[in-house]
């Protein structure tokens, strides 16, 4: 294992299929502390399903997840719960509950993880509705809320227990430009004030561009390139360049592996 202490999160020689499709074949990937990470690439190379392999929601057939030094793998189910309440978690619709309001959305970890006063838990909860601009909204139900606004509040809750580490899976899939730029100047924000580090799953580029220190493209089961945004945007590789720049035509073909097209139409129909 790399011995430097700037990593949080080292991946080595990850290897994961679901059925007959392998999603990873010896990808190795690090996260460094106190910075934003993004993962990116074309739909279906697992970057969900990566975030789901660090929190060890899912088990690797072969290689090595270390976080803060310690193989995931080794955890008890007690050190794998104490491990995840040091993740904050964006979902990507907010996954608000519906029937609680604003408040007890962000109150709900800590009522089930801590044993706080209501008074103590009143004032972390408001706290951070005010470090997202919502104090004024926390009587209001999830109905009550614009997209942008449900996506702050989710921020809230995913703050709420003070991680180390925040993960946010699409955050900006379906904002408005105004609540895009809201939520892109809060990741910056709350990970430069809270010293925390923090991983973004995304597929827009620009927005990514504008908040991330290191993004990783992923393809085919591995790290096909690394590096800031803007090294990202002048690499020659082929496949980078139509991800960059939204380019229809390149390695990433629009349709998926199937028989020859004429043939399927005019041949007999399988018995």
């Amino acid at each position: 294992m790399d011995d430097s202490s700037d990593n949080l999160i080292e991946i080595h020689d990850l290897k994961f299929s679901r059925g007959h499709r392998p999603i990873f074949d010896g990808l190795n990937l690090t996260i460094k502390k106190g910075e934003i990470t993004a993962l990116m690439g074309p739909s279906g190379t697992g970057k969900t399903t990566l975030l789901r392999l660090i929190t060890r929601q899912l088990i690797p057939e072969h290689g090595v997840i270390y976080v803060d030094g310690t193989d995931i793998s080794t955890l008890t189910l007690t050190e794998l719960y104490e491990l995840r309440q040091r993740f904050g978690m964006l979902f990507q619709n907010g996954a608000l509950l519906t029937d609680l309001t604003v408040f007890e959305n962000v109150a709900f970890p800590l009522r089930e993880h801590t044993k706080l006063s209501n008074r103590l838990i009143r004032h972390i909860v408001l706290t951070k509705l005010h470090a997202v601009g919502l104090r004024g909204a926390a009587d209001l139900l999830p109905a009550e809320l614009s997209g942008g606004m449900a996506r702050r509040v989710a921020l809230a809750r995913a703050m709420v227990m003070d991680p180390d580490i925040l993960i946010y899976d699409e955050p900006f899939v379906g904002l408005d430009p105004i609540s895009m730029g809201v939520i892109v100047r809060l990741v910056r924000r709350m990970n430069d004030a809270l010293g925390i580090t923090s991983i973004i799953v995304s597929h827009d580029v620009e927005e990514v561009a504008t908040v991330a220190d290191r993004s990783f493209l992923i393809s085919e089961g591995k790290v096909a390139a690394s590096g800031s945004p803007d090294e990202l945007r002048t690499t020659n590789s082929d496949l980078v360049q139509q991800f960059m720049h939204g380019m229809a035509d390149g390695p990433v073909a629009f349709h998926y592996e199937a028989p020859d097209y004429a043939e399927q139409l005019l041949g007999r129909d399988s018995e």
